[in-house]
């Protein structure tokens, strides 16, 4: 085998640079503001001193900034950046031989042992004078003064103050000889979103099923008067099902009935009828100006819209007209609907991403984000993008975020874990998880360890929902405090999450058949009116919840997320910290509807830094009670039928120490 000579001068070696993801075939994701932090392996043979150097700069800039690695332990160095704009930024290590780092360190373990002799510092003179070429005119001369007095000739001891100056030190670090430096064989990425990337809270709900008055079909004026309800809950994110027209062929019945009857209105995501398709509202709703007018509403309540993006086709869309190629047709010649055995959607027609023309469905497809985009829509739902082609998405979002850097995008995608993980790679901001699936302890545990304390957490943003129009899981048909459970899991574990209202805070639990995640009377096929102001309304909660998310920093992100010892399995504790140390939250959940639990919480002070020697206070930001602790074990009791679970701000330091009264 013959192998390619590179320049075999360059020793250093680098090695597992941290982020990389696949080799870096795929970019990290941070948010605004947010500091990069890069580690790698970087090593020589040999006994000689290296450096290295993190090299970042903004994608389409020639201009790069180096940051100078630090060593860690076992060959390891790190270094950070800080992601100041929007977009995609570059970065890479750079590692040398650092021949006067090596002389000094050595000279001075001969100092200490009185072995140095004047040889030795005409090796430095040398490195000095080297250094001097690389320097600026100022520097040079000072260097150059430097360098002859080490050639002066005078005994070592006379010359040693002069040789180990850290002014001279701070000289060279400016000025290193990189003539034979090792760079990282790849150009790494990072793709910088919007903090909301990071740290929302999405409220979902039908606008058809806002109208005040019985019957009458929802307006987007309507969804205009339920926006302060949805602001004063806390949410920042408005998130709407299709609002495009419904097809008319084949079109769904009430409870998912296969034949509709008069007056029922369809399914959202049948999306296109003679009133058009991907980029019209339906009719009923309003007009392009009633959403403008929406929009601005929104913003003007610092939340953001969210659109659903269903990329099929009802049979009466547009699309099946003019584009018939874009779709599969079975031998008898019809368009193949879509099915999942044994379920069938005869009105929902897949496009097929092998069309011939498959180039121009593309860019049809990503005509109708930059449509939304322009209208002012800067955050989309995708439904079931895992049923899409991946090379499709990796293009139309890498496309789509180099000219709009502000938009993000929600992968529902309930699939297996390989494919979840592919479309975060891909360019997916955030996506859905097996959150409502996971109730118990350890599986809980088990699942957000993984998300949030391995390498997944470099693309992958979890968003966590209780529910879904589409999921009305076991747990919570069981109504009642399961309700509290899982809003409280949901919005503690994840920075981000999301509700389907008004059915998650009015506590809608009937199934539409045993063994069903279904809902009965679902509002995917009809208009449902709601009270909002019942009195059993989780509304208040809510509002407190994220009020809370609001005012502590240590529940915006998710990699501070640590999990504790519970002696009792039905009681679940977990903490999460800002990244000053300076917010410490702790949770603990009762994750049993029916029962109080109560056990003894176990708590690592050292990790935690909170003091051995002293109490410390255990504010409940839930219910306003404060709880004096002491050392690691603590006792617990959690009822669900008041209040399930408790939001803890840690004080390290008690914050009026001498007043035990008041605990007593």
């Amino acid at each position: 085998m013959t192998m390619t000579r590179s320049d075999g001068r360059k020793r250093v070696i680098i090695e597992g640079i941290s982020p990389e993801i696949d080799a870096g075939r795929f970019p990290a994701k941070r948010t605004l503001g947010d500091q990069v932090h890069v580690e790698a392996d970087i090593f020589t043979d040999g006994h000689d001193s290296i450096s290295a150097s993190l090299l970042a700069h903004r994608e389409g800039s020639d201009e790069w900034t180096q940051i100078p690695m630090r060593p860690l332990v076992n060959d390891r160095w790190a270094a950070s950046f800080r992601v100041g704009e929007l977009g995609r930024y570059g970065y890479k290590v750079q590692g040398w031989v650092d021949h006067f780092e090596t002389w000094r360190r050595d000279l001075l373990k001969r100092i200490t042992a009185e072995s140095d002799l004047p040889v030795d510092y005409l090796i430095g003179a040398d490195l000095v004078a080297e250094a001097a070429g690389r320097a600026t005119s100022d520097d040079a001369d000072c260097l150059l003064e430097r360098a002859s007095i080490l050639r002066s000739g005078k005994e070592p001891k006379d010359l040693r103050i002069h040789a180990t100056d850290s002014g001279l030190h701070e000289l060279l670090l400016r000025y290193p000889d990189k003539r034979f430096a090792t760079e990282s064989d790849r150009e790494l990425s990072i793709v910088v979103d919007p903090v909301r990337a990071r740290f929302s809270a999405w409220y979902e709900f039908f606008p058809r099923s806002t109208s005040p008055d019985v019957g009458r079909h929802g307006t987007f004026a309507d969804c205009e008067k339920r926006l302060p309800y949805i602001s004063e809950m806390g949410f920042n994110v408005v998130y709407l099902p299709p609002i495009h027209p419904i097809g008319v062929t084949f079109r769904k019945g009430r409870n998912n009935s296969p034949e509709a009857q008069p007056g029922d209105f369809g399914s959202p995501w049948a999306i296109g009828s003679a009133d058009g398709g991907h980029k019209d509202i339906h009719p009923e709703l309003g007009t392009i100006d009633d959403f403008r007018r929406f929009v601005r509403k929104v913003k003007d309540l610092d939340m953001s819209v969210a659109l659903d993006i269903a990329f099929q086709a009802a049979p009466d869309h547009p699309y099946i007209r003019e584009h018939e190629s874009w779709f599969r047709k079975r031998p008898d010649g019809t368009i193949q609907y879509a099915e999942n055995p044994p379920k069938k959607y005869q009105d929902i027609y897949p496009f097929d991403f092998e069309s011939e023309d498959w180039t121009g469905m593309w860019e049809e497809l990503k005509s109708v984000f930059l449509y939304w985009i322009d209208v002012g829509v800067t955050i989309f739902r995708v439904d079931n993008p895992h049923t899409k082609a991946f090379p499709f998405w990796e293009w139309v979002i890498t496309e789509i975020k180099r000219d709009h850097p502000q938009v993000l995008f929600l992968a529902e995608a309930f699939t297996r874990p390989k494919i979840m993980y592919r479309l975060a790679k891909l360019g997916f901001s955030q996506s859905y998880t097996y959150f409502p699936w996971r109730n118990a302890k350890r599986e809980i545990t088990d699942y957000f360890t993984e998300l949030t304390q391995t390498p997944v957490r470099e693309f992958f943003r979890p968003n966590q929902w209780p529910n879904t129009p589409d999921i009305l899981t076991e747990f919570l048909q069981i109504g009642g405090a399961v309700f509290t459970i899982r809003l409280l899991l949901a919005a503690t574990l994840g920075a981000n999450y999301g509700v389907y209202g008004p059915v998650f805070e009015l506590m809608e639990h009937r199934a539409a058949r045993h063994g069903s995640e279904e809902y009965l009377d679902s509002e995917k096929y009809e208009i449902r009116q709601w009270d909002l102001n019942r009195a059993d309304s989780l509304r208040n909660l809510i509002a407190r919840v994220n009020g809370i998310r609001y005012d502590n920093v240590a529940l915006q992100s998710d990699w501070s997320l640590k999990f504790h010892f519970v002696d009792n399995d039905q009681l679940i504790c977990y903490s999460k910290e800002s990244d000053d140390r300076s917010n410490l939250i702790l949770v603990i959940i009762n994750l049993d509807p029916h029962y109080t639990q109560s056990g003894q919480v176990t708590l690592p002070l050292d990790e935690l830094q909170i003091p051995h020697d002293r109490a410390y206070e255990a504010d409940d930001l839930l219910t306003g009670e404060r709880y004096l602790w002491q050392g690691p074990r603590n006792y617990v009791e959690l009822s669900p039928t008041l209040l399930p679970g408790h939001i803890l701000k840690i004080h390290r330091r008690m914050k009026v120490e001498t007043d035990f009264e008041y605990f007593l």
